[in-house]
C-alpha cells in the first residue's frame, strides 16, 4: 500500500455525554476500493496507578461497573483532566480513591486501551505511597482493600481482578522491576 492509503474520506463526531464522543470515519482502504464506515469511542486519556504502601501492600479498589453490570477489583485509576500533568493526575486519583499520598512516582508507559474502538491512551505509573491520611473517607460506591503481591496474583489467576488495562499496568511494573507477582 502506498503512503497515501488508507484515506479518511469523512469524519463525524457526535457527543454522547460530557465524557464520551462517538466518531464515525468513512475510510477508503485502497485506491478505487469501496469506502467503509468505522466507529470509535473518544474519551479523555486514562490513568492507572500501581501503588505500594510503606508496608509493601497494594491498594486496590472495588466498584460497580455498569458496563459489566457487576463489581470489579481494580487499580486506583481515573480520567486525566484537560491540561493536567499526568503524574499529578495520578497523585490526585490515588489520594481521592485510596487516601494514600504519593511519595515517589515513576512512569511505566503509555499504551492504546483498544486500538480497534477507542481513540484514547492509558498512562500507567508506579507509585510509592506515604501512610494513609487520617481523615480519609472513600468516595461513595468505592471500597479500598490492601493486598499483598501474592494475594493480587491469586486474584488475577482466579478471575477476580479482570481489568485488562490494569493487568497491563501490572505487567509493565513487573517488567520494570518495581514489583514481583507470584
Amino acid at each position: 500500500m502506498s503512503e497515501e492509503w488508507p484515506k479518511i474520506k469523512s469524519r463525524q463526531t457526535v457527543t454522547v455525554s460530557p465524557w464520551v464522543d462517538l466518531i464515525a470515519r468513512e475510510i477508503e482502504l485502497a485506491p478505487g476500493g469501496p469506502s467503509e464506515i468505522y466507529h470509535a469511542v473518544q474519551q479523555r486519556d486514562y490513568l492507572a496507578i500501581v501503588a505500594r504502601t510503606p508496608s509493601g501492600h497494594f491498594p486496590i479498589v472495588r466498584q460497580y461497573r455498569p458496563a459489566l453490570e457487576s463489581f470489579t477489583w481494580e487499580l486506583p485509576a481515573g480520567l486525566a483532566e484537560p491540561n493536567e500533568d499526568l503524574a499529578e493526575g495520578c497523585r490526585r486519583e490515588l489520594l481521592e480513591e485510596t487516601g494514600y499520598p504519593t511519595r515517589a512516582i515513576y512512569p511505566l508507559g503509555t499504551a492504546a486501551p483498544c486500538s480497534g474502538r477507542l481513540s484514547n491512551r492509558i498512562h500507567s505509573f508506579f507509585s510509592e505511597t506515604g501512610e494513609r491520611v487520617d481523615d480519609f473517607v472513600p468516595e461513595p460506591g468505592i471500597a479500598v482493600s490492601l493486598v499483598t503481591a501474592s494475594e493480587l496474583a491469586g486474584m488475577i489467576r482466579s478471575g477476580e481482578f479482570v481489568s485488562q488495562l490494569h493487568l497491563g499496568a501490572l505487567l509493565l511494573a513487573e517488567l520494570r522491576s518495581f514489583i514481583v507477582l507470584r
